[in-house]
């Protein structure tokens, strides 16, 4: 759905397919199809479109202000068209954004990373408005491409805006993580939205040597990188990431938050504070770091949050998953050490540490060159190549 914006992305006048050649996310060979299937014909009256203003989304009806509509539509910015799955009524935002038309970079680029060629057949999991399946769709042709859709509704909105734009792709009602087998077998698969582990159903339906492309993370953040799958013969696929995004999740993997109180009823509590630590709230690597990416591959089990305050102090807070293992690290303006503060079974702040020191022992590797393979039900990651596993700190 969205990756960090690049500046003056989000102005008015703003010429976004100029931008998304010239910037490498879209390939010459999507030019065509880019134009030709526009994006406003996939974008209801009423949508709430993101702005850098005020780093939210802001909600802007079609009806009562046209120009601020086009403006959106043609600015690199995700828009989200449904909030609680169908459930919320009004203009303001929802509590929980469901569906969306991607901001156009990270569409392009996953299309661009998918390496059609005509004859192919794609598969898509998550229709959402149907841009994506759209351009596909006129770039490969009739038959070419099926999109497997959640909720009855956004299909058939998607469905509608295939027919205004004249295309057909298949639009069917279902599980995008069972795929849709009665399609199958595909030669890619392209997922609209973020998951934890890659189903089964999708290296049954995609053919050896095919190519899976799915936004993927982990319980450690909201943040996702793509990864790209080669498929092998034997139900097992493996490959590189490809850049770090942020999608919706899939329906069946969310999770709540979990309740502060419930793992520290009275802070500090009887915390263990004997450790004390050198790394720094900036060796995290905040909401878009690597480094989160990497907590993320190494730490099993764990997500966490950071605070930070108007007088420059900064707290993150670790929460183990299955467990009631927590920390907290507070660093405070001029501090060259601070105190960690820990309790239950696991140690979790010293796992977090080792993983960032792994990191940057290593060179300080960008995403792309991290793996995974995905084989018998296990997903392993790694740095480079499949046999240097990104080592567990647990």
């Amino acid at each position: 759905m969205t990756a960090p914006l690049a500046e003056g992305t989000d102005r008015p006048g703003f010429e976004l397919g100029r931008f998304l050649l010239d910037n490498g996310s879209m390939s010459p060979d999507w030019e065509t199809s880019f134009d030709s299937v526009p994006r406003s014909l996939f974008i209801p009256d009423l949508m709430w479109a993101w702005t850098e203003a005020s780093r939210s989304t802001v909600a802007i009806d079609r009806r009562t202000d046209p120009d601020a509509w086009r403006r959106a539509v043609d600015s690199n910015i995700p828009i989200v068209t449904q909030w609680d799955d169908g459930a919320h009524e009004g203009t303001a935002a929802g509590q929980l954004s469901t569906s969306s038309n991607s901001q156009p970079n990270v569409v392009m680029s996953m299309l661009r990373d998918l390496d059609v060629a005509p004859g192919v057949k794609v598969l898509e999991a998550g229709a959402g408005t149907g841009w994506t399946s759209g351009l596909l769709a006129h770039r490969l042709g009739p038959g070419r491409v099926v999109s497997v859709e959640i909720d009855a509704a956004v299909a058939e909105s998607a469905r509608t805006a295939h027919r205004r734009a004249g295309l057909a792709p298949e639009v069917v009602t279902g599980d995008g993580q069972l795929g849709w087998p009665a399609g199958a077998p595909y030669d890619r698969l392209i997922a609209t939205y973020g998951v934890q582990e890659i189903p089964p159903g999708w290296l049954r339906q995609v053919k050896p040597g095919g190519l899976i492309l799915a936004p993927w993370g982990t319980r450690y953040s909201f943040r996702d990188a793509v990864v790209k799958l080669t498929v092998g013969d034997d139900l097992t696929a493996s490959g590189h990431f490809t850049e770090q995004v942020g999608f919706m999740k899939d329906r069946g993997s969310r999770s709540e938050f979990p309740s502060h109180s419930a793992y520290v009823p009275d802070f500090p509590g009887d915390a263990d504070t004997e450790y004390r630590t050198t790394l720094t709230a900036d060796d995290l690597g905040g909401v878009w770091g690597v480094q989160t990416f990497v907590i993320g591959l190494a730490v099993p089990d764990v997500t966490h949050v950071i605070h930070e305050q108007d007088d420059g102090t900064t707290t993150a807070w670790f929460y183990g998953l299955g467990d009631r293992s927590w920390a907290a690290v507070v660093w405070r303006k001029g501090q060259s050490e601070t105190t960690v503060y820990q309790a239950g079974p696991r140690r979790l702040w010293q796992a977090v540490e080792r993983a960032v020191r792994w990191w940057q022992a290593e060179g300080r590797p960008g995403v792309e060159r991290f793996g995974l393979t995905v084989a018998a039900g296990h997903q392993v990651p790694w740095l480079d190549q499949p046999d240097s596993q990104v080592p567990q700190h647990r």
